[in-house]
């Protein structure tokens, strides 16, 4: 198992905790804008912010693809 998968899993349950959202919400909203790939890309950085930071982070780059 890679290193990226733990992780990618750990914001998926940080996503839902700080959002109150379902799990299968969060994989439809992550899949629907590519959130595991982007993690997975981005996962030296990202790994070693705080569950805020990761969160908002996140709501970024969704924001961003729903412009783009």
């Amino acid at each position: 198992m890679s290193k990226e998968i733990p992780f990618i899993i750990y914001c998926i349950e940080e996503y839902k905790s700080q959002k109150g959202m379902t799990g299968r919400e969060v994989i439809d909203l992550f899949n629907k804008y590519s959130v595991c790939q982007y993690i997975q890309l981005f996962y030296e950085s990202l790994h070693t912010t705080g569950a805020n930071y990761i969160v908002d982070d996140i709501d970024s780059y969704i924001q961003s693809r729903k412009i783009g």
